[in-house]
């Protein structure tokens, strides 16, 4: 059944194909037979793959990607070609190969079909990392398949991959660090990882001490009546919005709450989070299919939720298919450690020793911070505290911060000492006497200003308190004595 609307769009790209009437077919008819051949031989690989021909199925889909790199190739040449027929059937392969290859099946680790969409102007498809091959599904739905490719989501798209890029690689390196502490309490809600990565790399990046100027807090920016309300309140003087295990709980539940009241819409269901339940449910009423995108729900929408999310989703969908827009994420080991204090250090002294240990380039700062979120980094730990770290820490940790110079330099920077500035006192202003003067005809507060070289309208003004700085012939004004 999974294949039935990839055949009915194959036979329609295939009757537009057709040249009919017994003509000769023009060279866009022959690039769109191209395209349905193509298609139908990727619907023929995923079959051989279900039936264990993978083999067969490999072979397969080789030829059929080489077809299709060929033909989206020749289209940006040839008259006539419509580039988003190409769009669409990239994006459409994408959706149908989600979680359909065999668990123990990788097809195109091999093959970079992004090169494919470049052709084209566009992105092709790639494979699931195995790693997140099981968690693509949203209560039974293809997680891929609630992901409207519109035009705001291809802008997010865009964002993520040009702007926003750096915040991305941020989120990702932060996320693999982070994962086995949040990752755990999705996987138990029964919501996908890429949701999870989406929401955190657009509110924090990765960053488990973040704070937004209303005050939302933590790794997923609970605000903190909504935090409380799931559970995320203090423990022992120490915020819980800032624990990365408790707060992906609560998001879970938040999500999973959300997702019942709005049907499993989820663009409905990250419009309350970011913009506010009520406010949600006010703006949709009782029609739960409604898209997020309709104008009567869109346009009633603040600017900063009309943009979160697409860009959550965006930021999701890079999650799963990172390949097919030119993207490659680092390899990260986040595997969990732990390292016993061997003599008394604080974070920020650790991540001096430990430098570029691992081949961390920006340091280890940030991943300390994210790890120990109850610790101050400036604060130093005795001896024999125990810290959490990667576990390809734990060997650099012995070999550098134990003895040598690193931990002694560490040490030195971090005990030294800037002098306070003390501000200088300003002179208390200096007490001026007061005259008296009578308002003649011709007079105007300027005028009167003017003659004193010392004072200003305004002074005068509230001296007398005078309003829109009306005077009347006769008058009697205080005025500052000028020395």
């Amino acid at each position: 059944m999974r294949l039935v609307p990839f055949a009915v769009a194959a036979s329609l790209l295939g009757a537009c194909a057709s040249t009919g009437g017994g003509k000769t077919p023009t060279p866009v008819d022959a690039l769109y037979s191209q395209l349905d051949l193509a298609s139908k031989g990727y619907e023929t690989a995923l079959q051989q793959s279900r039936e264990g021909d993978q083999q067969a199925s490999r072979l397969t889909l080789t030829q059929s990607l080489d077809r299709l790199k060929e033909a989206s190739a020749r289209c940006g040449t040839t008259p006539g070609c419509d580039p988003q027929r190409f769009f669409s059937v990239f994006d459409h392969l994408l959706r149908l190969k989600d979680g359909d290859f065999g668990d123990g099946q990788d097809l195109d680790s091999d093959v970079d079909l992004s090169q494919a969409a470049l052709a084209a102007g566009n992105a092709g498809a790639a494979s699931l990392p195995q790693a997140q091959r099981s968690v693509t599904l949203l209560h039974g739905q293809k997680l891929s398949q609630l992901i409207a490719m519109n035009g705001p989501v291809k802008a997010a798209l865009e964002m993520w991959l040009t702007q926003w890029r750096p915040q991305l690689m941020d989120a990702w390196v932060n996320y693999q660090y982070l994962r086995y502490q949040m990752w755990p309490a999705y996987e138990k809600a029964d919501l996908p990882e890429a949701l999870l990565f989406g929401i955190m790399a657009k509110e924090s990046g990765g960053k488990v001490h973040a704070v937004s100027r209303s005050g939302a807090s933590g790794p997923l920016q609970f605000m903190y009546a909504t935090g409380m309300r799931f559970g995320l309140g203090s423990d022992n003087g120490f915020d819980l919005r800032f624990d990365p295990a408790a707060s992906a709980r609560a998001n879970a539940e938040y999500i999973n709450e959300q997702l019942r009241i709005f049907n499993d819409n989820l663009e409905l269901t990250l419009g309350a989070y970011n913009g506010g339940e009520g406010r949600m449910r006010r703006t949709v009423g009782d029609d739960t299919s409604v898209s997020f995108y309709d104008p009567r729900i869109y346009d009633q929408l603040s600017q900063e939720t009309r943009d979160y999310v697409p860009a959550v989703l965006a930021a999701a969908w890079l999650f799963q298919h990172p390949d097919s827009y030119n993207l490659r994420f680092p390899k990260i080991d986040g595997a969990p450690g732990t390292v016993t204090l061997q003599r008394p250090a604080s974070l920020s002294e650790l991540t001096v020793c430990l430098g570029s240990a691992g081949g961390m380039r920006d340091g280890w700062f940030r991943t300390l911070r994210n790890l120990n979120p109850r610790l101050d980094p400036q604060v130093t730990q005795p001896a024999g505290a125990q810290l959490q770290l990667p576990k390809l820490l734990e060997q650099a940790y012995a070999a550098r911060c134990v003895d040598g110079p690193w931990p002694i330099l560490a040490g030195d920077l971090h005990r030294a000492v800037v002098p306070v500035v003390q501000a200088p006192v300003a002179p208390p202003p200096a007490v001026r006497g007061t005259s008296r003067y009578k308002v003649r005809r011709g007079d105007t507060l300027i005028s009167i200003v003017r003659k004193l070289h010392c004072s200003s309208v305004q002074e005068i003004a509230e001296m007398n308190g005078l309003k829109h700085h009306h005077i009347s012939i006769g008058q009697t004004l205080k005025l500052p004595v000028c020395r």
